[in-house]
Order: C-alpha cells, then structure tokens, then sequence
C-alpha cells in the first residue's frame, strides 16, 4: 500500500471510529480526543488510544465497538487496541464539537 493509500484508508478508519459513543459522555472517541493513532499494515489495523480514566468499566464495549468499527472499512480484515496511558488524557485534547456538546467552554 503506498502512502497516499495508506493516508486515505486512515481518514476512513477515522471516520469509522467517529461512530464509536463513549456511552458515559455520548460523544465519539474520536471527538473526545481519545485516539492518538492508527497504522495500517497489509489488511491490519492498530489503533493507539487512551480512554478517559483508568479502570473504565465500560472498555470492554468500547473495544468491541471499535473492532467492528475498524473492521468495517474495506481492506481491514483485522485490528489490534495499543491502549496506552501517556500522554495522559485530558479535556484539552477534545475537538470544539466535543466541548461544546459538553458545555465546557475555552
């Protein structure tokens, strides 16, 4: 897959994932700033991502969301979840939409 493959099918995994909820704050993982990158290799997928606190109950459901997510974008037959913990997430790392859904202004 050359680079600019390789860049458009990223974009549509990114749109993919924009259909994954956090089911605490209703507002997609993608949004929430959750995401922090995805690489392709052959038919495979790695997400790289963080959730919003440690120990979230609801991260089995949220891995499985994005599992069909990712695998729903033609040439994805697989995807692995690299969950990380730093950088450490905060609300500065969500999108505009995302703050004002939430009513957090700045």
């Amino acid at each position: 897959m050359d680079e600019e493959t390789k860049k458009e099918k990223v974009n549509e995994i990114t749109d993919a994932l924009e259909a994954v909820i956090d089911p605490e704050l209703g507002i997609d993982i993608v949004n929430l700033g959750l995401i922090y990158g995805i690489d392709i290799e052959g038919t495979k997928c790695t997400v790289t991502m963080t959730l919003t606190t440690m120990g979230c109950p609801l991260s089995d459901m949220i891995n499985n969301d994005i599992h069909q997510a990712v695998e729903s974008v033609d040439g994805i037959e697989s995807c692995d979840i690299n969950l990380v913990w730093y950088p450490i997430w905060d609300m500065n790392k969500m999108s505009r939409f995302a703050k004002i859904a939430l009513g957090i202004h700045g």
